[in-house]
């Protein structure tokens, strides 16, 4: 599901928004898994809203050696979801792209631990899950992190973001049960162009919106 709509004012609106959506499409019990740091403001929101309880999920993405900013793939914990056609096409070094899949996995479990502070992860076995973001480029994070997702348990997989390129549920299909697309700017540039307001969330913010809503789920 997809739609062209006007931009977002903040990352609180943008989760208001999506929220309203989810609301009406989504059956419990359900668990928020929402993507640090940005997606973290919005999927309190949606949390809210579902009464449903928020966990993280750190996918991180694995840019092509000598160019970070071009992704080749993503990484979360235990998976990785890797273009293997892009690595051939640009010529890569296939070890060092392998060596910096391997430095965000150790980042993967930084964050994750800094994140969590001890508490384990929400069981997700037999519940719907609930993947959100403040917004997608490539896709690749949202496909590693949906990955982590099924293989944690969940029986439904759904992402939800407040804006994406044209073609994102295309792309997701084969690892999710659907996706939920508010605005498809047209060109895409960057995920900020939704939002009057994109500032950076910093890492108290993000402990912020997951204090009291990482309970047992429901």
């Amino acid at each position: 599901m997809a739609a062209r709509q006007r931009r977002f004012s903040d990352r609180v609106e943008a989760g208001e928004r999506l929220a309203e959506v989810l609301a009406g499409r989504v059956r419990p019990p359900v668990v928020v898994l929402a993507i640090p740091r940005g997606g973290v403001v919005v999927g309190a929101r949606v949390a809210d809203r579902l009464d449903a309880p928020m966990d993280v999920v750190v996918p991180r993405k694995v840019g092509a050696p000598g160019n970070p900013e071009l992704a080749v793939g993503a990484v979360a914990a235990g998976v990785e979801a890797i273009d293997g056609e892009a690595i051939r096409r640009l010529g890569l070094d296939p070890a060092a792209v392998r060596a910096e899949a391997a430095r965000q996995t150790a980042e993967v479990a930084r964050r994750t631990a800094a994140y969590r502070r001890g508490r384990p992860p929400l069981d997700l076995a037999g519940r719907t899950a609930v993947l959100v973001d403040d917004g997608v480029a490539t896709g690749w994070t949202s496909v590693a992190a949906a990955r982590f997702t099924r293989r944690a348990g969940a029986a439904r997989v759904l992402v939800a973001v407040p804006v994406g390129p044209a073609g994102l549920g295309e792309r997701l299909r084969p690892v999710v049960d659907e996706a939920v697309v508010l605005h498809t700017p047209d060109p895409y540039l960057a995920v900020g162009q939704a939002y009057q307001h994109f500032p950076q969330v910093g890492d108290d913010e993000v402990l912020r919106c997951l204090a009291g809503r990482a309970q047992a789920p429901r």
